[in-house]
């Protein structure tokens, strides 16, 4: 089945010149079925870009999945346009009396900074706890998972070394787990971010399993045991060229970064980042929806 997104957000063209089957608001009203309802808190600052990677990803799924966007009041997003926003973005209030079968909570590049700090901390905080009572499964990505745990568990983020940037090999940890169903015994998965909630401290939180883990990563997997809360601490979503363009982004700040680990062949930055974790996670977004989602949401929400 397709994802269903209104009729001109701008990714429908190119998903669908990828040939993802895509179906639009006028057809969609024509079908007898009830799609899951997915709302996506996006929270990356070139929101389109983020858009167009989760929504590839969702639409392997032969469930109908209806996506609504989710913006935060508390913060202007400065690179992304307000016609955008605008016109295919809500706010919480809007939603806030509605429940929905599924969440996506994005990272976003305020990692540097304490949660308190952020701007729309309190906002989110409050989202969060919403998502407790009214949304059958809620997938935290990157920031939104160190949030996550913090917020829901307090597990604390702590500053690495120097920014975690490239590809990494995960081992996983729980064969029989749903989400990692289809998965091989090691896979790989992009990370990029200047912060971690240690390991130690998630596999000693009584309320998180951990399903897939990396010597050099860290936990990349870890869910609460009636898989209502998910936290992904990579970006699974990225496509062949985002690591690319942050590296190449920080070279031209003057930051000096390192180059991303197992991603240019020879670590040539000329040379085009090798495509490693594209099937692993189709497999990770089909499984939260199908077993997470879809197996356990009321037919009546």
């Amino acid at each position: 089945m397709p994802i269903r997104i209104q009729n001109d957000l701008p990714a429908k063209e190119i998903l669908e010149n990828e040939n993802i089957f895509v179906m639009d608001e006028d057809r969609a009203v024509h079908q007898d079925i009830r799609p899951l309802k997915v709302v996506i808190l996006n929270l990356m600052p070139k929101k389109e870009d983020t858009e167009l990677q989760i929504l590839r990803l969702l639409s392997n799924s032969p469930l109908q999945s209806d996506l609504t966007f989710l913006q935060m009041k508390s913060h202007v997003s400065k690179n992304t346009s307000a016609s955008h926003l605008n016109k295919f973005y809500c706010y919480f209030d809007e939603i806030e009396n509605q429940k929905f079968d599924g969440m996506i909570i994005t990272g976003a590049p305020v990692e540097q900074i304490e949660f308190e700090e952020v701007d729309y901390w309190e906002e989110l905080c409050r989202i969060m706890e919403w998502s407790k009572t009214n949304v059958t499964s809620t997938f935290h990505i990157c920031w939104g998972a160190q949030a996550g745990l913090y917020y829901h568990f307090g597990l604390k983020k702590h500053m690495l070394p120097k920014k975690l940037s490239g590809v990494y090999k995960h081992k996983v940890m729980k064969r029989k787990e749903p989400l990692v169903r289809g998965f091989d015994d090691e896979f790989y998965a992009p990370h990029s971010r200047y912060t971690e909630v240690p390991a130690e401290d998630i596999h000693n939180c009584p309320a998180l399993k951990v399903v897939a883990e990396s010597e050099e990563a860290g936990v990349y997997l870890c869910l609460t045991e009636d898989g209502k809360q998910i936290f992904v601490t990579g970006h699974s979503e990225y496509d062949r060229y985002t690591l690319d363009s942050e590296y190449k982004r920080d070279l031209g700040k003057g930051i000096n970064p390192d180059i991303p680990v197992n991603y240019y062949p020879d670590d040539n930055p000329e040379n085009k980042p090798l495509l490693l974790w594209r099937s692993h996670s189709m497999n990770l977004y089909t499984n939260w929806l199908n077993y997470y989602v879809y197996q356990v949401t009321p037919y009546e929400l």
